[in-house]
């Protein structure tokens, strides 16, 4: 039986993208900082083992305990939107330091057995701001975008191995915690020069009535990456994030 390591699974596509795998007879290892069973189902293929991927210590205790995998999902993040001159450096590095080396440190992790046994998938989850400009994200689009650096070279030097590496990008979602974690770290309002921006802004991450992702969407998408080598590297989840892959 198979088996999918999947990083925050606290809430919104780390949770779909369980139940997914899960639905289809998967041994699923969901990881969060504080672990909560109540989100995900029942399941005596499903283990919650507590994971900070900012902390290297952590991330060797899971490895240890979670033992061989087939997937690596790397979907852990966080989202924050604000003017890149306002945007303190405190707030940059924390989004680096989860989005994109706790990324890279997990993949670090699990490479070497992947690459030992000549047979793994790892699927980073980025974001479909980094296939278009938006406003107020370009901290957070810089290290989402740096992930996809990074996963197209890797993806080349462990293909030999018989490892794959995708990126699943999704779109703007209303099932998630991203608006109010963007919102919680938003600065702009205090500084006359960005308040109409900021307050366009805003009003556009409230709209729901055009395109946009939903949470199956995006588990369909990296169920695809995990058990099909024939996906492309990059693949959009999400009407809104498939749309604006056509236009770049």
């Amino acid at each position: 039986m198979n088996t999918v390591l999947i990083t925050g699974c606290s809430s919104g596509f780390g949770v779909e993208i369980a139940r997914y795998f899960l639905d289809r007879d998967w041994q699923v290892i969901a990881t969060m900082r504080t672990p909560r069973e109540d989100v995900l189902p029942k399941s005596e293929r499903l283990r919650v083992l507590p994971l900070d991927i900012t902390n290297a210590e952590s991330i060797r205790q899971v490895v240890e305990a979670a033992g061989p995998i087939d997937v690596l999902v790397n979907n852990a993040g966080f989202g924050a939107a604000s003017p890149v001159e306002l945007t303190p450096m405190a707030t940059a590095r924390e989004l680096f330091e989860t989005n994109t080396f706790g990324t890279m440190a997990m993949t670090q992790a699990f490479v070497p057995q992947f690459r030992e046994r000549g047979a793994g998938v790892i699927v980073n989850v980025t974001s479909s701001v980094t296939l278009k400009a938006l406003p107020l994200v370009g901290v957070y689009s810089a290290s989402k975008a740096a992930v996809n650096a990074f996963t197209a070279s890797m993806a080349a030097e462990v293909e030999p191995f018989g490892v794959r590496v995708r990126l699943v990008l999704p779109g703007r979602s209303p099932e998630t915690r991203f608006g109010d974690n963007a919102r919680a770290h938003m600065h702009g309002m205090e500084n006359e020069a960005y308040t109409e921006l900021v307050t366009n802004v805003l009003a556009r991450m409230r709209d729901d009535s055009g395109p946009v992702t939903h949470s199956p969407d995006v588990a369909e998408a990296v169920w695809r990456a995990a058990t099909d080598p024939s996906t492309p590297l990059r693949i959009p989840a999400g009407e809104d994030a498939v749309a604006w892959a056509k236009a770049g």
